[in-house]
């Protein structure tokens, strides 16, 4: 059998490449009956990705694991896949505070493709390979693969590298976890069923995805204490919005004023942490970020003096 023709009967065989039932004649439907159906497709995702809430609990705390060790998390995807990665990545240094190099995305084709598609990039596992060599990955990392179809080459390749390298491996798909046959430590797989437009994983996939990747930072995130009570204490004031949102943590944890919140966040140089332990804890900047670094940066430990 040729190459092509496996590929051909193995698509054959994937939920996210199969018809869906319910959109068969979603060509001959009315603005407001497309979206109904996408919308009631959609409303499975979440009950999907709550099937694999015990194994996304489980990378969480290989995630948690490496950082405390100094290790890096790296997503590797290609396409719609790979955009989200790259996504989740860049957004939490401005929400948490956490270095760039910390969280890294790798997409097939690179930089390029997370504007355009890069057709072909993905196809093969030595491109996957290659990335993971160029980002010097090593055992005290973890890379997190994420393709829909579980085959796609280049997320494989990153996968395997990466193995042999002694890095921990997490698996994100949205086919049966009866089909995953990929060695890695945590494999997530919420089964969405077959998209509303045949093969189109930019749809419940890549919804599933995004959920599963946000739980996974934000957990991540919350059990390295940059988070006080359900806030994002660590966040970076880095354009008007975040600074203006700095103050109202600190207005909204402490109950001063909006002036005593500038004046405080002020002489905290702008770390909303030191600025939340001044006030609650009643130290000034010094005292405050000492006890931050005793509390290992939990804000709620720091306050109570509990090291």
């Amino acid at each position: 059998m040729t190459d092509k023709r496996a590929l051909f009967e193995e698509l054959k065989t994937l939920t996210t490449e199969k018809r869906n039932a319910a959109s068969m004649d979603i060509d001959a439907r009315n603005s407001i009956e497309i979206v109904k159906i996408i919308n009631d497709e959609d409303k499975k995702v979440a009950f999907a990705v709550e099937q694999e809430l015990p194994y996304i609990a489980q990378a969480v705390d290989i995630v948690v694991a490496a950082f405390k060790n100094g290790g890096r998390l790296f997503y590797a995807g290609a396409g719609t896949s790979g955009r989200i990665g790259v996504q989740d990545a860049a957004e939490c240094p401005p929400t948490y505070g956490s270095d760039p190099e910390m969280i890294k995305g790798l997409i097939a084709g690179g930089r390029p493709a997370v504007f355009k598609a890069q057709e072909g990039a993905e196809d093969l596992e030595e491109n996957g390979a290659d990335d993971i060599v160029a980002h010097s990955v090593n055992h005290k990392d973890v890379v997190c693969g994420i393709a829909a179809s579980r085959r796609t080459p280049y997320v494989v390749g990153a996968v395997k590298k990466a193995r042999e390298i002694g890095a921990k491996t997490i698996f994100v798909t949205t086919n049966p976890r009866s089909q995953f046959n990929i060695d890695v430590d945590v494999a997530i797989c919420p089964e969405v069923g077959p998209e509303v437009i045949m093969g189109s994983t930019r749809m419940k996939s890549g919804t599933a995805q995004k959920l599963v990747l946000n739980m996974i930072t934000t957990s991540a995130m919350i059990k390295l204490g940059k988070v006080y009570e359900n806030m994002m204490v660590d966040l970076q004031m880095t354009n008007k919005k975040l600074e203006e949102r700095s103050k109202r943590i600190v207005m909204t944890i402490t109950g001063v004023d909006y002036d005593e919140a500038e004046r405080v966040l002020l002489d905290a140089g702008g770390h909303v942490k030191t600025a939340v332990v001044m006030i609650r804890a009643s130290v000034d900047a010094s005292e405050a970020r000492a006890r931050l670094q005793k509390a290992d940066g939990f804000v709620r430990r720091a306050i109570e003096g509990n090291f």
